[in-house]
């Protein structure tokens, strides 16, 4: 007989996304942040960005190693985090601690809970939270970029979220210079529209669903009004742009129902602005990452949908 009955195991569709190319979109769409950070900043910022993902492709390759696991560094996942930590660093952050960010984020954030998709909390926030505890004064000394004739020379000085904190409004940059990157800042999260033109490239491959990175930024934007603050200037300072589109999205440490995401979005968006006006730390984004990545498993749990027809436990005992 020709025609044969064929069974076989599920899944009967197949994707063409899979880990790692999901991962190289990801990689894509930081390209044009990375290269602002080079036009800023200098060259620093590409030894500082090639230390932090070669260092996360080393540690996790050795600890698979010594883990007796398959090696997992060809999905590319180290090199996103890798970028995604040097993103939320000064540019004159030593090396060395950055190496030491590094460790933390692919080996005790990640691999010690089993490695990609079982993490609990973002590895690159993780790795940041922990430095900057560690290692306060260079996880807060920031370079300026300022126009001039031999072109963009760095001046110590404050971010624009500091600045609004001490009420320094007169000092802070253009809207303009904000959204070009022209301000002091983590050296990946300055160029606002750089950050928004690899979201939109996420977006159109639908690597990410629009639902948290528009709750995030709205939250922001309405809280600021309500709060008396410029809900621009909140929007384009600090890494709310770069929170919001490239971590709070991550697949391992969100919900995955719609409900869910909303209310992981909201609470962001929410702790991003306790913390900033009420707060003694001017930035909330990484902390307010991190709390929803703990709650996420209790938001699913909560968000989850039930099933048409199926009673639930306390209901079948009376049925």
């Amino acid at each position: 007989m020709s025609n044969r009955l064929v069974v076989k195991s599920s899944p009967h569709l197949k994707s063409p996304m899979n880990t790692q190319v999901i991962m190289r979109d990801v990689i894509i769409a930081l390209m044009p942040a990375f290269i602002c950070s080079i036009i800023i900043f200098g060259l620093r910022s590409l030894l500082l960005v090639t230390v932090c993902v070669a260092s996360c492709v080393v540690f996790e390759y050795l600890s698979r190693m010594l883990m007796k696991r398959e090696n997992s560094i060809s999905d590319l996942s180290a090199v996103v985090t890798g970028l995604l930590l040097a993103f939320n660093l000064p540019v004159t952050f030593p090396l060395w601690m950055a190496v030491i960010g590094a460790f933390f984020a692919i080996v005790i954030a990640k691999q010690l809970f089993g490695g990609l998709g079982q993490n609990f909390v973002n590895p690159a926030i993780a790795g940041r939270i922990f430095l900057l505890i560690s290692f306060a004064t260079p996880m807060t000394s920031w370079l300026l970029p300022q126009k001039g004739e031999g072109g963009i020379a760095l001046v110590a000085g404050a971010t624009p979220l500091a600045l609004i904190g001490r009420g320094e409004k007169e000092a802070l940059p253009a809207l303009t210079d904000m959204l070009l990157g022209m301000r002091g800042g983590c050296l990946g999260e300055t160029a606002a529209l750089a950050l928004l033109a690899g979201a939109v490239y996420l977006l159109v491959r639908r690597v990410i669903h629009p639902v948290i990175p528009v709750t995030f930024l709205g939250t922001v934007f309405v809280l600021s009004l309500l709060l008396g603050q410029d809900p621009l200037y909140q929007l384009l300072s600090g890494g709310v742009i770069l929170g919001a589109c490239f971590m709070a999205t991550d697949y391992a440490t969100s919900p995955a129902t719609f409900k869910g995401r909303l209310i992981f979005a909201f609470g962001c968006g929410l702790i991003t602005m306790i913390i900033r006006v009420f707060g003694s730390y001017p930035e909330g984004v990484s902390f307010a990452i991190l709390f929803m990545n703990i709650l996420t498993p209790h938001i699913n749990t909560l968000t989850r949908t039930k099933p048409f027809g199926v009673l639930e436990p306390s209901q079948e005992g009376r049925s």
